[in-house]
């Protein structure tokens, strides 16, 4: 296990700016405690915000390399100049430091950091073993149930379509156990013949085991012994007259067929392997990952690493690549159009972390090297249209800035709504947009707590979100140094909403923030907006203007994603009943209670005497359960 320990180096000048001098001052008075052993380091800022996260083989000469600042790019000398206090991981091996750098990094997303924005889980096809009867089914997230996981795949409609032409080739259940054990006779997956019917007894377990190894073996690859063998039954069914057998062998080699046409691109002899390319352009960069499992193509995912722009490509792919794998498992091959930095070490890394030898390779002729420039030439293209999009939407935002008088550069705007049915589950969203699109990993919804929403007061519910929202951000960041602070608040609503924003902002000394407030005027219609700045009398814009469009896409995104987080709330409110708040009722006896008297109303109506007729209902608590009911 790595142990820990903690440098630290305060300045007593806390209020002074950031110095250089002083943050090179700070990091030489810790080296001169470090040892030389492998480790990780976490620089931090005064506030106790994380700046940096990284590894080193020595950890002593590592950190004494920020003591030269004039040797670092403009970036890394305003993270010196920044640094406060460094904390140190030692670790026994520079390979468990590599590993533990890549976690840190993506649960502590430094600003200093290359980030790799990769939140969603991806897709599997799972073959199941926890039953003489295995299913074929789509399982995402962690490949952690019982059974065979194949994939990853790209997207939930490649493995959709896969999943749907497998079943044709392989009929395999894909119902739930619970299903499985209550049917009385085939449903439709069998009359459609996309499962053999072994609920029912419609075909034996040697014969289902047959089934299962070869939809095993053709997703790991196997494909042409498996197209063999099929056709050499079909022609011996033929020749038996045993043609619907035939013609049921004959559908699965269709099917087959047909997945590996849908393929695209396969390569029978790669095997498992992921397509790595690294693109840069402008300081903007982009990677493609090509997955491929037993030689099929399972599609292809694009990503925008951010953080990128004086660092060179290998050291970026390097970093790309410790990330994505510090949540799955890497394949044996991964091909690279970009020899990372320190790949050997890399390499180690990624084996030790599935015991597995893991290769790197950037090929230079070949099959292989044909499909690490597709890769490159994806990764170049979704660059080129990301680097449009955007600057589309910098153009706009200036123009935004402008329009509302926001004196620095406009880089993150934060949209506010509420949502509520006559006061009840009322919730309030916020919805960020910057210069890279809606940043939906800091959406945030607010579950408003407040008494006096009862009647739907939208005035309270936008005083509690402001005042929960940057009362925690003053809590978190007091010098307002990070990125999480907002250039411009907007706010769905008119003067009264923005009068109610402006007295929170005022009492948190936040005045320097400007809030505009968005009101669809009198008529109600898009296009009439009205715009509340209470610097100058309400306004409104050309019906032809993007600005207009894109301040209508800001407002509509929060009021869609405020709409959603009520809803949820209503329906978790809905789910809920009387029963849970007893004490002594679980989830059992609330089920035992439902089943007898059909609904918590009936249970509420119930005397002791049917209470205590309930299985696992004693008289106590049956007592219990009617004082809740009946007593005020």
């Amino acid at each position: 296990m790595p142990e820990k320990s903690i440098v630290s180096s305060k300045s007593k000048k806390n209020r002074q700016a950031p110095s250089l001098k002083h943050g090179a001052g700070v990091i030489r008075q810790v080296v001169k405690t470090l040892s030389s052993n492998p480790g990780v380091y976490r620089m931090i800022d005064k506030s106790g915000t994380i700046l940096y996260v990284g590894k080193a083989r020595n950890l002593k000469r590592r950190v004494n390399a920020y003591t030269k600042p004039d040797q670092h790019p403009l970036r890394i000398q305003r993270m010196i100049a920044a640094t406060e206090n460094i904390e140190v991981i030692a670790t026994h091996t520079e390979t468990e430091a590599l590993l533990l750098e890549s976690n840190l990094i993506k649960e502590l997303k430094p600003h200093y950091n290359i980030l790799l924005r990769d939140d969603k889980s991806f897709p599997y096809i799972l073959l199941t073993s926890k039953s003489l009867w295995p299913q074929l089914i789509k399982h995402r997230g962690v490949p952690n149930k019982k059974g065979e996981h194949f994939g990853p795949f790209a997207s939930t409609g490649a493995v959709n379509r896969t999943l749907s032409a497998l079943q044709k080739a392989f009929p395999l259940r894909n119902c739930s156990d619970t299903v499985f054990k209550s049917r009385v006779r085939p449903c439709l997956q069998y009359q459609i013949r996309r499962c053999a019917g072994p609920c029912v007894g419609l075909v034996d377990k040697k014969e289902y085991a047959n089934i299962v190894n070869e939809a095993r073996n053709f997703l790991n690859g196997k494909n042409r012994n498996l197209q063999e063998s099929l056709s050499d039954r079909m022609q011996l069914a033929s020749e038996s007259l045993e043609f619907e057998n035939a013609a049921s062998l004959r559908d699965r080699i269709k099917a087959l067929t047909q997945i590996q046409s849908h393929q695209d691109i396969n390569v029978a002899k790669l095997g498992d392997a992921d397509v790595i390319a690294l693109e840069t352009i402008g300081g903007q960069a982009c990677v493609q990952v090509f997955f491929f499992r037993g030689g099929q193509n399972f599609g292809n995912r694009t990503y925008f690493p951010s953080r990128t722009a004086d660092l060179k490509k290998n050291t970026i792919i390097a970093a790309f690549i410790g990330q994505f794998y510090s949540n799955k498992n890497p394949p044996p091959t991964i091909l690279v159009n970009t020899k990372p930095a320190e790949v050997t070490l890399l390499k180690e890394a990624l084996s030790e972390q599935i015991n597995r030898k893991v290769s790197i390779t950037a090929p230079s002729k070949g099959m292989r090297n044909n499909l690490v420039i597709r890769a490159a030439e994806n990764a170049r293209e979704a660059l080129a249209r990301k680097m449009a999009e955007n600057s589309t939407q910098i153009r706009l935002m200036k123009d935004v800035a402008k329009l509302f008088g926001v004196t620095s550069t406009l880089k993150r705007i934060e949209i506010y709504d509420n949502s509520h049915i006559s006061g009840a589950n009322p919730v309030g969203a916020m919805v960020v947009f910057t210069t890279e699109g809606f940043a939906k990993n800091n959406y945030r919804r607010f579950n408003l707590q407040m008494t006096d929403t009862s009647s739907g007061d939208d005035y309270a519910m936008m005083r509690e979100v402001m005042t929960r929202r940057f009362t925690r951000a003053l809590k978190e960041d007091p010098f307002r140094t990070s990125d999480n602070w907002p250039d411009l608040v907007l706010i769905d609503g008119g003067e009264g909403h923005l009068n109610t924003v402006r007295k929170v902002l005022t009492k948190l000394n936040l005045d320097d923030l400007v809030a505009v407030g968005i009101s669809k005027g009198l008529d109600r219609n898009a296009g009439r907006e009205r715009f509340h700045t209470g610097k100058r009398a309400p306004f409104m814009i050309e019906h032809d203007n993007p600005v207009l469009y894109f301040l209508q896409r800001l407002r509509d995104e929060a009021h869609r994603f405020a709409i959603n987080s009520h809803q949820m709330r209503r329906q978790r409110t809905i789910s809920r009943s009387p029963l849970d708040q007893i004490e002594g009722v679980g989830a059992i006896r609330k089920k035992a209670l439902l089943h007898h008297f059909g609904s918590a109303k009936a249970v509420k109506e119930a005397g002791l005497t049917d209470l205590e007729s309930v299985k696992g209902v004693n008289s106590s608590l049956a007592r219990k359960i009617y004082e809740f009911f009946h007593t005020q």
